[in-house]
């Protein structure tokens, strides 16, 4: 085996653990935390992909900012990690249906597909190419983007600011 594979499986069973720790558990401070396994497998998983770009994305927007506010989000919440849910039961028999539904298709479907071997592909950086289109082609569009989202955090302010009455 390949030491390409050997990294690209121990990523993948990374993110599959760490998901199912995420679902499964019955702590939702450990499933927090796992999270972040999940993310970080994934972006590694986009790097064997050759999608560099959406990789970087996915560190710096899922594991540097909604898991950092998920974090923040049940460390400050008073004494969440005590909530214990009362009737686990309800619902168990119609998940069980939907999994085992899905589990079908999902093995029909790999019976199903002609599986052929690739060519080897040979990756190339794509940041750059998409920071070229960015300033280039599509700068219009880029600029109006940015001032949207100008436009939105003022109202933000906006709306967040707190009136006084004197």
């Amino acid at each position: 085996m390949e030491i390409s594979a050997l990294i690209f499986y121990l990523l993948a069973g990374i993110t599959i653990g760490s998901a199912a720790i995420v679902a499964f558990s019955r702590n939702i401070v450990y499933s927090a935390f796992s999270l972040l396994g999940t993310f970080a497998g994934v972006a590694g998983i986009y790097v064997f992909l050759g999608a560099d770009f959406v990789a970087g994305v996915q560190v710096l927007i899922y594991v540097g900012g909604i898991l950092v506010l998920i974090l923040f989000a049940v460390m400050l919440t008073h004494r969440i990690a005590d909530v214990r849910i009362t009737n686990r039961s309800v619902g168990v028999i119609p998940a069980v249906v939907v999994i085992a539904v899905f589990l079908g298709l999902l093995i029909q479907s790999i019976r199903d597909t002609p599986w052929a071997k690739a060519k080897e592909i040979v990756y190339s950086p794509t940041t750059s190419v998409i920071g070229d289109y960015f300033l280039q082609h599509y700068l219009l569009p880029f600029e109006l983007a940015s001032v949207v989202l100008l436009a939105a955090l003022i109202g933000a302010v906006v709306l967040s600011r707190k009136e006084t009455k004197e």
